[in-house]
C-alpha cells in the first residue's frame, strides 16, 4: 500500500509538471529559437496521426481484453502509451516554437471547434494521471483497481485521441506554414 501512495504521488507530480509545461509553452514565456526548424511545422500532422493510431489501438486493446488475451492487451496498451508519450514530446515542441493558430472568428464552425478543443484540453489534463495509474495497476496485475480506474480512464483517453484528430482536421486549413 505504501508503494501505491508513492506511485500516486509521483504520478500526480509528473501530471502537474506536464500540465505546467504545456501552460508555460502556450503562454510563450520561454524564449523561442530565432530560426524554427522546418520539421516543427509537420508536428501537428504527426500528432494527428499518432492520436488516430492511438484511437485504433485503444479499441483493439478493448477487443483483446474482451477476448481474454491479456498479453496482446498489454502489448497494445504499451504501444499506445509509447505513442502518447511521443505525442506529448511533439506537442510541447510545436507549441514552444510555432506561432499559435487561431480559428477564424467569422467562421460559423468556430463555436463547435472551440467546444471540441476545450473539452479535448480539459480531458487531456484530467486523463494523464488516470492513464498512468491505470498502467501502474495493470502492470502490477492489480486487476480490481485496474478495472475500476479503466472504466473512467479508457473512454476519456479514447475521446481525447479522437478529438485530437478532429481538432487537427478543423484547424489545419488555417495553418500558415
Amino acid at each position: 500500500m505504501t508503494n501505491d501512495k508513492t506511485v500516486f504521488r509521483v504520478v500526480l507530480a509528473l501530471s502537474i509538471v506536464v500540465f505546467a509545461a504545456v501552460v508555460i509553452l502556450n503562454k510563450k514565456i520561454l524564449p523561442v529559437p530565432a530560426i524554427i526548424p522546418a520539421f516543427v511545422y509537420k508536428l501537428p500532422l504527426l500528432n494527428a496521426f499518432i492520436n488516430g493510431t492511438c484511437s485504433i489501438l485503444l479499441i483493439a486493446s478493448l477487443m483483446a481484453i474482451k477476448k481474454k488475451n491479456i498479453q496482446l492487451h498489454k502489448k497494445i496498451n504499451l504501444t499506445a502509451f509509447v505513442l502518447s508519450s511521443l505525442f506529448l514530446i511533439c506537442y510541447i515542441t510545436y507549441h514552444w516554437m510555432a506561432q499559435e493558430t487561431s480559428y477564424p472568428t467569422g467562421n460559423s464552425l468556430r463555436p463547435v471547434y472551440l467546444f471540441i478543443l476545450l473539452t479535448h484540453i480539459v480531458l487531456a489534463a484530467i486523463v494523464l494521471p488516470m492513464v498512468l495509474m491505470s498502467f501502474y495497476y495493470g502492470l502490477k496485475n492489480d486487476v480490481i483497481r485496474h478495472r475500476k480506474l479503466v472504466r473512467f480512464s479508457y473512454p476519456v483517453w479514447l475521446y481525447v485521441t479522437i478529438t485530437g484528430v478532429v481538432v487537427y482536421l478543423m484547424i489545419s486549413p488555417f495553418y500558415t506554414h
